[in-house]
C-alpha cells in the first residue's frame, strides 16, 4: 500500500510516500524559516499563505522523486491536528481534493502520533514497551508506548474499528508541561539574548561552537524531583533576571548553562521513567529532539542503564510528512477511511488510554 502523505501543521509544507507504513520512498520538506525569521516566530497568516503556493509542487515532487503518479497511491493522509488552523485547513483540503480525484481513501492524522510513529521508519524491530520523550515547540509530554495486546485499556485503538485490524499500540501519559514547552523556552530566551530565530538551533550552535561553559551559571532545575510533569516558565524568568543583573555575562555562557538546565530535567525525568515502568528503551522525538546535547545524554544514559536508545536522524525529529505516512498506514487497517467532513482540529490530543 503506497501513501501520499502532506504535513502543513505549522511553518513546513511537506509530502511524502509511504510504502507499507516502513519504507519511505520519498520526503520532500520546503521550510519557511526565512520568511519567518525577520518576524522572531512563526506568523500564522504568513506560514498558511505559503502553504498555499508551496504545497502542490513540494506534493508533485514527492510523486516524481517515488517514481509514482496518483494511478499508483492507495491513500491520501493529512495531518488534521494539533497545529496552526489556517496551516491544517491547506493540507487537509488539499488531501481530501486528491482522494476524491484519485477516488482513495482519506486519513486525517494526529501530528503526535506521528511523531510517535516515526521511530518505527528507521527501527522497525524497535521492542516495546518504550518511554517516549516528545519534546518540540509547543509540546513536552513524557509517555509510555505499549504493546496493546500486552494490557488492558482503551482510546489508543486497543481493538479494531472499521479498518479491520488491531491498532497494535497503547499510549499512556506520564507527564507533561504545565506552563512553557521546552521548544517555546529555547525561542524565548534566544530572543532575548538576540540570537535570532529559530531559537533552539541557534542556542545549540553557540553553546557548542561559541565556547559556552554550561556550569557557568547554576540556572534551576524545577521540578527536577517531583514526578513526571515538567516547568521550564521559571528557568526563562531566571536567565532573564541573570542577564538583567550580570549584563557582562558571556552570552555563550548563559545559553550553555540554560540549555544544559533544560536538558538535564529532560533525561532526569525519562530516565527515571524508563526504569519505574521497565522499559526496554527511551525515544525521542518531536524539534527539541534534534538538539545536540539531548541526544548525547540519552545516549549515555540508556547506555549506563542497560536499555535501549533510539534517537532518530534530525530529518526525522522535525516536521515532516513520512511520519504521517506511517501514522496513517496504521490507523486505515484499524479504523478505515477518515470522512471527508473531517474537520482542522488545532487543539487535537493524543488518545492516550
Amino acid at each position: 500500500m503506497k501513501i501520499l502523505a502532506i504535513e502543513t501543521s505549522c511553518d513546513e509544507t511537506a509530502a511524502a510516500v509511504v510504502e507499507d507504513g516502513r519504507r519511505v520512498l520519498s520526503s520532500v520538506v520546503s521550510s519557511q524559516i526565512d520568511l519567518h525569521v525577520r518576524f522572531g516566530g512563526v506568523v500564522p497568516e504568513v506560514a498558511s499563505r505559503a502553504h498555499v503556493e508551496l504545497l502542490t509542487p513540494v506534493v508533485a515532487e514527492a510523486l516524481l522523486e517515488a517514481g509514482v503518479d496518483g494511478k499508483e497511491i492507495d491513500a491520501v493522509a493529512a495531518t488534521a491536528g494539533p497545529g496552526l488552523i489556517g496551516s491544517l485547513l491547506v493540507g487537509l483540503s488539499a488531501a481530501k481534493a486528491y482522494a476524491l480525484a484519485w477516488q482513495v481513501p482519506f486519513v486525517g492524522v494526529n501530528h503526535m502520533e506521528a511523531h510517535l510513529h516515526a521511530a518505527f521508519l528507521e527501527e522497525p524491530d524497535l521492542a516495546l514497551p518504550v518511554v517516549v520523550l516528545l519534546v518540540s515547540g509547543g509540546h513536552t509530554l513524557l509517555i509510555a508506548m505499549e504493546d496493546a495486546a500486552s494490557g488492558s485499556g482503551s482510546g489508543s485503538g486497543s481493538g479494531s474499528g472499521s479498518g479491520g485490524a488491531p491498532f497494535p499500540f497503547r499510549y499512556r501519559l506520564l507527564g507533561q508541561t504545565i506552563d512553557d514547552a521546552a521548544g517555546e523556552a529555547f525561542d524565548k530566551v534566544a530572543r532575548f539574548l538576540g540570537l535570532g530565530y529559530p531559537g533552539g538551533p541557534a542556542i545549540d550552535a553557540l553553546a557548542a561552537t561559541g565556547g559556552g561553559d554550561p556550569r557557568a551559571v547554576a540556572f534551576p532545575r524545577a521540578m527536577r524531583a517531583e514526578g513526571y510533569d515538567f516547568s521550564f516558565s521559571g528557568l526563562k524568568t531566571s536567565v532573564i533576571n541573570y542577564v538583567r543583573k550580570h549584563p557582562d555575562v558571556e552570552v555563550a555562557d548563559v545559553a550553555a548553562s540554560f540549555q544544559e538546565a533544560v536538558v538535564d530535567v529532560l533525561v532526569t525525568k525519562a530516565r527515571r521513567a524508563a526504569r519505574e515502568l521497565g522499559a526496554r528503551g527511551i525515544c525521542i522525538g518531536g524539534g527539541v529532539a534534534a538538539n545536540s546535547l539531548l541526544r548525547l545524554r540519552i545516549l549515555e544514559a540508556c547506555v549506563e542503564d542497560g536499555i535501549t536508545a533510539f534517537v532518530p536522524s534530525r530529518a526525522m525529529c522535525t516536521d515532516n510528512a513520512a511520519m504521517i505516512g506511517v501514522t496513517a498506514w496504521y490507523r486505515l487497517r484499524a479504523d478505515g477511511p477518515s470522512p471527508l467532513d473531517l474537520p482542522a482540529l488545532p487543539n487535537l490530543a493524543l488518545p492516550f488510554s
